[in-house]
């Protein structure tokens, strides 16, 4: 439910400069950024930059997802994250989604959603599938599939650069972690899908379509997590949660959590960023000219791009004790959401925050990934896809065309795109 006086969706049929004064006669004590219809029309980035400018604390006390806090500053955002024993991330708390809850039976502990120091113990078993050593092993696979993507896309026909590409290697890339077949790697992206969903999406329905494609995926990891507790190596991710001291006896539920999270970690931040990847370079020609001219500049196209996609747009923490941000206190017990997405566009910290800028000087001091000990395990990992990628889009001299607006994703949480019409010449 919306408590803005004008929808989402009659908002955005307005002009822009129309939508701004629409925007920005409403109150703001009423506004609402919670809402998957702004996101699906590319217009939750201007109810944020309001709240930043004028109310960086803000709470909306009715929403879709009830009541919350949202904080917009990125010099706010982070202390929160820092600040562990304050704000929870813990999933006997609500988890850190606004939309998740202690007791809804489509959502699973996982370690993201762990406090200290459980969450370590978690955490420090997978972490040897993220070692710069590992990635060095992965680097040529990787180089092979961007080329094979690549070279198998039409030349001169408009294709979905999410389905061709940004799906393609994000799903094969999750497969070498997961030690899961190739084969059925596209079943990885349908299980992310599945959780992510809001009620109503095309693909599932109702709740109960969520949980029947969901416990197939667990029925499958089930068979999986058996084979390699058999085994004695292995350094996929399964293979490392099973082996681990502080894993290996984890009961179902976590499991079923820390395998949800890797999955969605790793499809969602990757394809998102992959899918904005082509629309940054084809909205500022310019960066694409200078990164063709000077390809040291690969070293701050990852950081660049997380800031300004952004491919997570929250994350939720709840407050523990009473505490005062901004000067406005927020009771124990109260949902408090992290808004990366505008973190990320706060002009206190980055010139220009609208532009995507290859030589931005502090790109990464984006909060895209988290920070503290939250911070995506899996950051490097996406930045050797990423970069991994426009290598080979470099070496080949592609030019391209992309079709005026994608179809966004309606969703508060992932900040990304179901489709990118894009033709190669």
């Amino acid at each position: 439910m919306s408590n803005d006086p004008r929808p989402a969706e009659a908002i955005g049929t307005l002009d822009a400069a129309h939508f701004e004064q629409a925007l920005h006669r409403l109150p703001v004590d009423a506004l609402n950024v919670a809402q998957p219809e702004l996101f699906a029309a590319g217009l939750a980035p201007h109810y944020l930059a309001r709240l930043r400018h004028e109310a960086p604390v803000h709470h909306c006390a009715e929403s879709r997802f009830g009541p919350y806090w949202s904080i917009t500053r990125h010099s706010d955002i982070e202390a929160i994250e820092l600040d562990t024993e304050t704000f929870s991330s813990a999933h006997a708390n609500g988890g850190i989604t606004i939309g998740s809850s202690a007791d809804d039976p489509q959502f699973f502990p996982a370690f993201i959603s762990m406090d200290p120091p459980r969450h370590a113990e978690q955490r420090r078993a997978v972490a040897p599938a993220f070692s710069p050593e590992r990635l060095a092993q992965m680097a040529p696979r990787l180089r092979e599939w961007a080329a094979d993507i690549l070279d198998g896309l039409p030349r001169g026909s408009w294709f979905d650069w999410v389905d061709r590409v940004s799906i393609e290697l994000s799903a094969r890339t999750l497969a070498l972690l997961l030690g899961f077949p190739q084969t059925r790697s596209r079943d990885l992206i349908r299980w992310s899908d599945a959780m992510v969903a809001l009620p109503g999406h095309p693909a599932f329905l109702s709740l109960e379509d969520k949980l029947r494609v969901m416990h197939e995926c667990f029925g499958t990891f089930d068979a999986i997590w058996a084979e390699r507790r058999a085994a004695s190596e292995g350094d996929d991710l399964i293979s490392l949660l099973a082996r681990g001291a502080d894993t290996r006896a984890m009961p179902k539920d976590e499991f079923y959590g820390n395998i949800l999270l890797l999955i969605v970690g790793g499809n969602d931040t990757t394809r998102n960023s992959i899918s904005g990847s082509i629309l940054a370079m084809h909205r500022f020609p310019e960066e694409w000219r200078k990164l063709q001219a000077d390809r040291d500049l690969l070293a701050n196209l990852t950081p660049e791009l997380l800031r300004w996609q952004t491919p997570i747009a929250h994350m939720r923490r709840t407050a523990t004790r009473d505490v005062t941000v901004g000067g406005r206190t927020i009771r124990r017990g109260e949902k408090v959401v992290l808004w990366y997405l505008s973190a990320n566009r706060d002009e206190a910290l980055f010139e220009r925050p609208d532009d995507f800028l290859l030589d931005r000087h502090n790109a990464r001091r984006h909060l895209a990934l988290g920070t503290g000990m939250h911070r995506c395990i899996g950051a490097r990992l996406a930045e050797l896809q990423i970069r991994t990628l426009w290598e080979a889009m470099l070496e080949r001299a592609l030019s391209f065309e992309v079709e005026a607006e994608p179809l966004r994703i309606p969703s508060t949480f992932i900040h990304g795109y179901q489709r990118v019409r894009v033709r190669l010449s």
